[in-house]
């Protein structure tokens, strides 16, 4: 695909808030996935731009994130608090976004950053720098959902498998090949993932646990990184999808969806849709 940049988009990790809607929960990245963001973006001296605009906490937040990537010894830490849609035309935006070796998504609401980010200059920048530079851009939770083409808005873990029960809008438009999902395991969100991928079979659905995150590479070629797993559905194969006959609220049929779980390590082609996987014994050595 030709793309310079880099897209690490992560799964959360456990609510350090008091209430349950992600939203109002603080996130903590581990040292270990962070460190991979640092080192992709050129190592302790890189430009990082952390942009809160998703949560409804950004306080605690940037408080968080300051002291996560001053341990690891990165002083050029800047921030972005997007709350307005015209700020990210201001020429102090633009020129941060333009400096940068990396931007970082927070977690909370990704249509927050959708509608306050998505389609400004600012964006525009981040497309191209990220086909044209060696330019990372990273996201926890909404951060890493509001990535693709497709995005994902929400969707009851209750009601899964049924006609509906996922909210889908456009996304940033960094990858189009993947629709991203977060807290996969942890939240149960199998079943909207499935139905996401049933509305748009072309794509291929990623479920992100919480502390795993992928690297992709070219657009095309990704590691997975951190403590989790994550879970794809390729539906290039369906052999019965019926979502589109289906009234709401209407159990969904789909048979053939392939399914692979990978860990720590494991590499996925996406346009060969081909499986990497590290040898038996790689664990025990």
């Amino acid at each position: 695909m030709n793309i310079k940049g880099t897209l690490i988009p992560i799964g959360g990790n456990e609510d350090k808030g008091i209430e349950k809607s992600e939203i109002y929960t603080l996130e903590y990245i581990t040292s270990g996935i962070l460190a991979r963001v640092v080192k992709e973006s050129g190592g302790i001296d890189a430009h990082i731009v952390i942009i809160p605009t998703a949560s409804s906490i950004p306080d605690e937040v940037i408080a968080n994130y300051k002291l996560a990537f001053g341990k690891l010894g990165c002083s050029n830490v800047h921030i972005l608090d997007i709350r307005k849609r015209e700020q990210s035309e201001l020429p102090e935006s633009i020129e941060l976004i333009k400096q940068a070796d990396c931007v970082m998504f927070s977690g909370g609401d990704q249509s927050k950053i959708t509608k306050k980010i998505g389609g400004t200059t600012i964006h525009e920048i981040m497309l191209k720098r990220l086909k044209s530079d060696r330019f990372v851009i990273a996201g926890t939770s909404a951060g890493a959902m509001c990535m693709s083409d497709e995005m994902i808005t929400g969707g009851s873990s209750t009601e899964s498998f049924f006609k509906g029960a996922v909210g889908m809008d456009k996304g940033m438009g960094f990858i189009s090949n993947l629709i991203i999902d977060s807290h996969f395991i942890q939240r149960g969100r199998f079943g909207r993932l499935a139905e996401a991928v049933a509305h748009f079979p072309n794509l291929i659905g990623v479920g992100l646990s919480e502390d795993t995150g992928l690297v992709i590479k070219d657009g095309n070629h990704f590691e997975v990184i951190g403590s989790g797993m994550i879970i794809l559905f390729d539906p290039n194969n369906l052999h019965h999808n019926n979502i589109q006959i289906l009234e709401e609220g209407t159990p969904i049929t789909l048979t053939n969806l392939t399914t692979h779980v990978l860990a720590n390590g494991d590499q996925y082609d996406i346009e060969k849709r081909m499986v990497t996987v590290l040898p038996m014994d790689a664990a025990f050595c």
